[in-house]
């Protein structure tokens, strides 16, 4: 089926689930989905408010396959909750979110969530919707330390897992020996800073292999594309690669493809269904799913309770932090992934 088809195809599904869909439906839906019955009703009733609510939504920037991911899933689940979703987008730019996030907090919300283009950039507008007793949902990486904002909750994937993981595959492949490379996000993202950390949690126990390069590009494959020319004519000998998301490891392929280099293994994060599929075809080595279905989903989900049925933070409510988790992409669940990505589940 052509690709616009099968699009087609999908969006139909995703119509009849949503038509007239109350607190039954849904729940007997997020059931027929592998979620729990109990659990999947309680979601249901704690999102079918009697008028429709609001809420804006940041993450980023729109460029990134995982933040456009991440909205539609929001946009989706707004439906199936009665939540209306206002996007403010980052733009992979510190300024630019700033001033997106200032424009949001001059309006009135029933809710918010927000994932920073780095930490400390937005805790002043943020504070402020707090103050006015706005809760405020705190996506992927950290607005500001948990113990020094009021965000109702941090709801993030782990990182270092995520990070530890995919270098680990990198290094099994090249048999613990080599020269590799990390190409991190953005440095002031604590996201980015996790998978860092994991990347060097594998690497220090191999003494047989070198980092050659841990340059940041910030999400961006302009500058991915420019900082792997500048690599590949650097060191003739480069074994493998780690990318803090998959977009980056796709545009520096295409640029070690047009250098002739494609023997470097390649890793990424996110799981996104280009590197699902690269993977499959065998022009990435892994990638680790950060779930930004369920993250975008269960802040949504977060909001509606702490709206609705009145949820605080704390041990008998929203707990502070969540980890939404995502699994490592083998053969076998690959496929899997791509329905349950396609459906805003993982």
């Amino acid at each position: 089926m052509p690709k616009n088809q099968e699009q087609e195809s999908v969006d139909r599904r995703r119509r009849g689930l949503l038509a007239g869909a109350g607190v039954g439906a849904v729940g007997a839906m997020l059931a027929g989905f592998g979620i729990d019955p109990a659990l999947a009703q309680e979601m249901a009733a704690a999102g079918r408010s009697s008028k429709p609510l609001k809420a804006a939504y940041s993450n980023a920037g729109l460029q990134a396959t995982w933040c456009a991911q991440g909205k539609q899933a929001a946009e989706y689940w707004g439906k199936l909750f009665n939540v209306d979703v206002t996007w403010f987008d980052g733009e992979l730019d510190a300024v630019k979110q700033r001033a997106a996030i200032d424009d949001m907090a001059s309006q009135n919300w029933d809710f918010v969530a927000i994932q920073a283009f780095g930490e400390g950039t937005l805790t002043a507008p943020v504070n402020k919707m707090i103050n006015a007793g706005i809760p405020v949902m705190d996506m992927d990486t950290l607005i500001a330390p948990l113990d020094k904002i009021g965000v109702h909750s941090f709801i993030a994937p782990d990182n270092i897992f995520m990070g530890a993981a995919v270098t680990q595959a990198l290094v099994n492949a090249i048999g613990g020996e080599g020269n590799i490379i990390m190409t991190q996000g953005a440095l002031g993202h604590t996201g980015a800073q996790g998978r860092a950390k994991g990347f060097f949690s594998i690497v220090k126990n191999y003494p047989k292999i070198k980092v050659l390069d841990t340059s940041p590009a910030d999400w961006d494959v302009a500058k991915v594309a420019r900082l792997w020319e500048d690599l590949l004519t650097r060191f003739p000998k480069i074994d493998a690669a780690y990318f803090h998301n998959d977009d980056m490891a796709l545009a520096a392929y295409k640029v070690m493809l047009q250098r002739h280099r494609t023997e470097i293994k390649i890793g990424g994060c996110d799981a996104m269904p280009p590197a699902l599929e690269a993977v499959l075809a065998g022009k990435m080595t892994a990638t680790v799913r950060n779930p930004s279905c369920r993250i975008h989903g269960y802040s949504l989900i977060a909001g509606v309770a702490a709206v609705v049925s009145g949820e605080k933070t704390g041990s008998n409510g929203i707990p502070k932090n969540i980890i939404a988790d995502g699994p490592v992409v083998t053969d076998a669940n690959a496929p899997g992934m791509l329905w349950m990505e396609q459906h805003f589940l993982i």
